[in-house]
């Protein structure tokens, strides 16, 4: 994994600076710790950041290679599973190649097939190609947006980069936020709305799209979305087709050349990537597979069950490595490395973000990054099998809202008055809710509730999993570890995608097909286990101080918070003895502590990144 960024401009000689490019190539040096490289012409400049995984002695960026008398220039973030077999056919059309690296077989894909071999690409990638001859940018993302990319365009001038920050580094560009990026701030949250940059004149490409940028303008064209498509497997057929298909994208996801591992937390998703893992691995001579776990200081003690967490991951943990024989690492955090972490997390996410669930996150791949680079995590499963609460409760299938925005009422009862008035939280979320559901592909014949289940599945594929995977992103690449998620694998997706709700849920559980899929898999026991998520901190030590650091924010009259919010409720809420206001939110209880956190976050984000308000 790296990080790229770029600047393409019609008006100057770009050549002239080569400083501005370095130090927004600079901004990214977490993501590329092992090399760095830049390619400047008259009208383009291209940077990038390396992180070694494929073929360490070779294959630096940017890359260039002469197809006739076309010169090509390509920057690349991610990672090809099927670069083989592209490499066979481009060298049975007469390419010849002088690395093992997969950028080298996009560029000579993108020479060969132009726009077209994004069809083609099984992989998480984000890159940029540049024709010379045609002065002529090229820019894609996968198709589930696993790979973060963003833009800006003004008048004359092309910036684009892995993290906003890449782009806020130009001095052109202002760390501006209007009325709009405020709402997807503190109405909508972190499960953002897709494409959307929050600053001014910063924008992300969507997954799935392409772009091209060249003398004429800027164009935007999506290449790969959900389809509908009939489902004729039966139950048998269709668990022995999820189970190839997982059997498959993890043996691909484990090739590298530096140390992988895996994200166990006992549950069902990380538990079937981590056995299929540790069979490949071990047969393909690679031996014991090295297995990871986060939790917390005293969790143990403290922990309540809720019907967001059911149980703690400790005993499964326990059950899973006995049954493979991994080699596994308990990674623990207390409560002061978690407090401290938010403002990090901040700064590498540049947006506030999902408080210390981020943060512990982040904490977590700092201590993986000592002992592999590459790791495999069961992200997404939830989202594409149907797995969260919210899939089977009325209130949240019968709310006219996303299933995770139920408690904007009771965040927007947080905001000031005049603040609230401005960005409008219910009707922007509203706006954004009928948004989502105007791009739901709809199927003929289906009952309303057949209908439901496909916008459910619709939400949370293209609303919900782009917040999950761009925060896995982040706080890993943060540190320097390629995070890999095989539950992403596009053939994966566009399959579940067309299973009917009845065949999901098999057996009458969540996730009933996949259970099925994964019988001689996995234990029994771990089968039938409840879906339990990212463990959260449950020691009254944490919410003591981040009330505590809040409060401190709130009694600072310099703080640039205090506009946007009703101090005297947030302090009545952080009184000792309040009582702590619980409600779903992102997958978790949304309790007062992660709310006071969150508020952290906007207040370090306001300070650092000296955000105006237009």
């Amino acid at each position: 994994m790296c990080g790229i960024t770029g600047w393409i401009d019609w008006r100057k000689d770009l050549t002239t600076s080569s400083s501005i490019l370095e130090n927004m190539t600079e901004t990214l040096v977490h993501r590329g710790p092992d090399a760095s490289g830049t390619w400047i012409s008259g009208h383009c400049a291209l940077g990038h950041r390396r992180l070694s995984v494929m073929d360490p002695l070779n294959g630096a960026q940017p890359m260039i290679r002469k197809d006739g008398d076309r010169t090509y220039s390509i920057v690349y973030n991610g990672e090809l599973y099927n670069a083989p077999e592209l490499r066979s056919e481009l060298e049975h059309r007469g390419h010849r190649f002088a690395t093992s690296c997969d950028t080298e077989v996009l560029l000579a894909a993108f020479v060969e097939w132009d726009r077209s071999c994004l069809e083609r690409l099984n992989g998480i990638f984000a890159f940029a190609a540049w024709n010379e001859q045609e002065q002529t940018l090229f820019l894609a993302r996968d198709r589930l947006g696993v790979k973060p990319l963003f833009y800006s365009h003004t008048d004359g001038a092309f910036l684009f980069g892995s993290e906003p920050k890449a782009i806020l580094a130009h001095p052109d560009i202002k760390t501006e936020v209007g009325a709009e990026g405020l709402a997807e701030i503190f109405a909508v949250g972190p499960a953002r709305t897709p494409g959307h940059g929050i600053y001014r004149n910063l924008a992300e490409l969507k997954p799935g799209h392409f772009m091209v940028y060249d003398r004429s303008g800027l164009t935007i064209r999506p290449y790969w979305k959900l389809e509908n498509r009939p489902h004729t497997d039966t139950v048998e057929e269709t668990a022995l087709r999820i189970r190839e298909l997982l059997a498959d994208t993890a043996r691909r996801q484990l090739v590298s050349d530096v140390p992988v591992c895996t994200l166990l937390s006992g549950g069902l998703d990380s538990s079937a990537l981590t056995t299929l893992a540790s069979h490949h691995y071990r047969d393909s001579g690679g031996g014991v597979l090295n297995t990871y776990s986060v939790d917390y200081a005293d969790n143990d003690k403290n922990f309540k069950e809720n019907a967001f967490q059911p149980n703690s991951d400790a005993p499964w943990i326990n059950r899973m490595t006995e049954y493979l024989g991994t080699e596994h690492h308990y990674i623990e955090f207390d409560t002061p490395e978690l407090v401290e972490s938010l403002r990090t997390v901040v700064l590498a996410r540049d947006t506030p973000g999902m408080a210390d669930i981020d943060g512990s996150l982040y904490l977590f791949c700092r201590e993986i990054k000592k002992g592999a680079t590459v790791a495999l995590s069961g992200e997404a499963a939830d989202e594409i099998f149907g797995g969260y609460p919210w899939f089977h409760r009325e209130d949240a299938l019968n709310a006219n809202t996303f299933p995770w925005s139920l408690s904007l009422p009771q965040r927007a009862g947080i905001l000031s008055r005049d603040f609230a008035d401005w960005i409008k939280p219910e009707a922007y979320v509203r706006g954004r809710y009928e948004q989502a559901l105007a791009e739901v592909p709809r199927q003929a014949g289906e009952t309303r509730e057949q209908n439901r289940m496909r916008e459910m599945s619709y939400l949370n594929i293209t609303r919900f999993m782009p917040t999950l995977l761009d925060r896995k992103d982040r706080m890993s690449m943060a540190v320097g570890l390629e995070v890999r998620v095989p539950f992403c694998d596009h053939r994966l997706v566009e399959y579940v995608w067309n299973i009917p709700w009845d065949i999901k849920t098999a057996g009458d559980r969540e996730k009933g097909i996949l259970r099925k899929a994964l019988v001689d898999v996995l234990p029994e026991d771990v089968l039938a286990r409840k879906k339990s998520p990212y463990p959260k901190t449950h020691n009254p030590n944490y919410a003591t101080a981040v009330k505590q650091q809040a409060l401190e924010i709130l009694n600072d009259s310099s703080s640039p918070l205090l506009p946007f919010v009703d101090a005297k409720t947030l302090r009545a809420m952080a009184a000792p003895g309040a009582e702590s206001t619980e409600f779903p939110w992102f997958g978790q209880l949304m309790s007062g502590p992660q709310m006071f956190a969150y508020l952290i976050q906007v207040d370090t984000w306001l300070r650092e990144y000296k955000v105006s308000i237009r």
